[in-house]
């Protein structure tokens, strides 16, 4: 846990007890600061309680006497509607912060890289993570990927935190910078908490108001609202704006669009690095991950080889394509990460004969954007609250089957896997859907599909 300077004896409100907030509240105290805790949910405030958080109720405290609020990223502060807390905070003037904030302010030695995005920034996250260490330097990854911001390590000099960051917590910023900042890609997601998609973008673009003096921004340029942020951000920084795609070669940036990621910059002759051979990295998706990594790389100074090498070793993230079984000729993948339709796309387009798991608490827009892969999906296994609703895209165009539970659906898709004997089948839990309608998280979705899977293997001696 990074020290926290000049937060003894100063009064900080965290709202919202969840894994960030307690951490913070946890670093706040240890750093001598009175902390007042508090949670509108009644079970994560008895757990603070026993933790040894003192609780304040925010509703009713004197605000004006609190340096900042450390908010929790998954509290409305504006939209669809501002939580009274929020409400009372801005009126007295004190400002609504995140943990990412605090990390960066008392790492100045550390050097920051930044990942958003609608999309991939996990797996991103947790790849430049891999090349900086496999490359030798001192590395800490988290943020919105796993490990809250102050349950890190405390880096020094040389070392770098790579972290994720959701539009929630970058709204929640206001002095933190970073070396290099990197969007992967925009496509509409959390429009409600944001007010639409106009202000879904100039959350994300607001990243790159957070560079530190010769910092690199790094962006996608595959999406429309992503390239129109890339273009004005290279009207202003030339050659520190590094644009990356999967799609399209790119002389200015770096581009893997058949797969063979392509740096044109070196000082005698480009760099290829072929990715359709690592396995943990499949797809075009992937692809732009990996570009993005290793630009981000790049700009902190690693060497082609070094990145070479580490992208041959990436063991890739839980949850993300993660193949976990392969049995009677049918491969399980638990794609649980794909909480909306762009995200379930990504995995469609890279298996033919799929036997399709989705639904959960629908997104914005539904599935009717991936028609164009029905054509690879065998048949859809409908769970969770979406059922109904997909069933009624689905209708006259793929064959599915309501199956309620996710217990069910590996059933079902496994007999008709095996029933039709197709050259490749795959059955892919790839819900485009949120998971709290029926599990805790997608973690917890994931992890149940594998147990699942694990216990079929199991049940037929295959493991």
């Amino acid at each position: 846990m990074p020290p926290l300077p000049n937060m003894a004896g100063t009064t900080v409100a965290v709202m919202g007890l969840g894994k960030s907030g307690t951490s913070a509240a946890r670093a706040l105290a240890a750093a001598g600061a009175t902390v007042w805790a508090w949670d509108d949910n009644e079970g994560a405030r008895n757990a603070a309680r026993a933790a040894g958080l003192p609780l304040v109720d925010l509703a009713a405290a004197d605000l004006d006497r609190a340096r900042m609020v450390m908010w929790s990223p998954g509290i409305a502060h504006t939209h669809p509607r501002p939580h009274p807390v929020a409400s009372r905070a801005r009126a007295a003037g004190v400002p609504l912060l995140c943990d990412i904030e605090l990390l960066v302010l008392a790492s100045p030695e550390a050097r920051f890289v930044a990942i958003t995005g609608t999309n991939g920034k996990s797996t991103t996250t947790s790849l430049t993570a891999h090349l900086l260490a496999a490359a030798g330097r001192e590395v800490a990854a988290g943020g919105n990927l796993g490990v809250p911001a102050l349950d890190l390590p405390t880096l020094g000099e040389g070392g770098v935190y790579v972290l994720e960051l959701s539009s929630y917590q970058l709204e929640l910023l206001e002095r933190a910078a970073f070396d290099a900042g990197v969007l992967l890609n925009i496509t509409p997601d959390h429009l409600g908490r944001h007010g639409g998609m106009d202000g879904y973008v100039a959350a994300k673009a607001s990243l790159f108001d957070r560079m530190r003096p010769g910092a690199t921004a790094i962006v996608g340029v595959d999406d429309a609202p992503s390239r129109a942020i890339f273009e004005r951000l290279r009207a202003s920084m030339g050659r520190r704006a590094v644009p990356i795609s999967a799609e399209r070669a790119r002389p200015d940036g770096i581009a893997a669009p058949e797969g063979i990621l392509v740096d044109p910059s070196g000082a005698k002759d480009r760099i290829e690095i072929d990715l359709r051979s690592i396995a943990t990295l499949p797809g075009r998706h992937n692809w732009q991950n990996a570009c993005a990594a290793y630009a981000a790389g790049r700009a902190l100074g690693l060497s082609p080889a070094a990145m070479r090498a580490g992208l041959a070793t990436y063991p890739g993230l839980a949850h993300r394509q993660e193949l976990v079984g392969k049995f009677e000729g049918v491969r399980y993948v638990n794609d649980s990460k794909a909480t909306n339709a762009d995200a379930a796309a990504k995995a469609l387009v890279c298996y033919d004969d799929i036997y399709w798991i989705l639904g959960g608490q629908a997104k914005e827009g539904g599935i009717a954007g991936l028609a164009p892969q029905f054509g690879r999906v065998r048949r859809a296994f409908l769970i969770g609250e979406a059922a109904d609703a997909f069933a009624a895209t689905l209708e006259g165009r793929l064959d599915y089957e309501r199956c309620g539970t996710l217990e069910a659906a590996v059933a079902r898709a496994r007999a008709a896997a095996l029933a039709e004997r197709r050259p490749h089948p795959v059955v892919l839990l790839s819900p485009a859907c949120a998971s709290w309608d029926q599990f805790k998280s997608f973690e917890h979705r994931g992890d149940t599909f594998r147990a699942l899977v694990k216990a079929l293997a199991r049940a037929e001696g295959a493991a």
